[in-house]
């Protein structure tokens, strides 16, 4: 009997030992088992170089170009992240000497491609900043005329830097329009130079829309 004793003893310390490695205490390795890491998705939040809110606040962006200056307020507010990307490029000189590529009579005029800085036109309108933005879509902001809005290839989430002006009322390009799969995120509206604009929609254009004279935007002004 004296002999049983130490065997039972071992027996039960060995278990101890074998239940300590094999058991998840406290449920551990359950909770990491549910554990999702982040989806990392580059968004213009990634991009904006630490732009801070009070900066963006109330900003104009002035065209300048070889037609006239346009001045555009921008919905800073209802869309920072397309207009913090917006702010971000402009502030690079990302813009400056880009062309307006696309132009079409009672719809819209489009711009904001780097390719355009070049003299191969048959790139002109597939360039952008090397990255895309999340798209965002706030209630009451629609594609009515003289209001700037992003350009995109028709798939969600697809705008990086270019942008057209709105000629007429577009409504039908707003995201709560269906069935349209292209939607675009309005994000300014002009207030000074509605008249440059018209007369860019005015001039002549050839193949793909593309103004036979060019029509350059020679720089983008920030102010408040």
């Amino acid at each position: 009997m004296k002999r049983c004793i130490p065997l039972a003893v071992l027996l039960v310390i060995t278990g101890l030992v074998l239940a300590w490695f094999l058991y998840p205490w406290g449920n551990n390795s359950a909770k990491e088992e549910n554990i999702t890491p982040p989806i990392q998705n580059e968004t213009a939040e990634e991009n904006l170089n630490n732009i801070n809110d009070q900066e963006i606040q109330n900003m104009t962006a002035t065209f300048k170009t070889n037609k006239g200056d346009i001045v555009i307020e921008l919905f800073t507010e209802k869309m920072p992240i397309t207009t913090g990307n917006f702010i971000k490029l402009t502030k690079e000189g990302f813009y400056d000497g880009t062309k307006f590529h696309r132009v079409i009579k009672g719809f819209m005029i489009q711009g904001g491609d780097p390719n355009t800085k070049g003299a191969n036109t048959a790139t002109y309108g597939q360039g952008g900043p090397g990255y895309t933005i999340q798209d965002e879509f706030v209630e009451g902001l629609s594609n009515v005329h003289g209001t700037i809005s992003m350009a995109n290839t028709g798939q969600a989430n697809s705008g990086g830097s270019q942008f057209f002006i709105n000629l007429v009322d577009n409504s039908f390009l707003d995201f709560n329009k269906e069935p349209m799969a292209s939607k675009h995120p309005v994000f300014g509206l002009v207030i000074e130079g509605m008249d440059v604009v018209n007369a860019i929609a005015n001039v002549a254009t050839g193949a793909r829309d593309m103004p036979i004279n060019p029509v350059i935007i020679k720089k983008i002004v920030l102010g408040e």
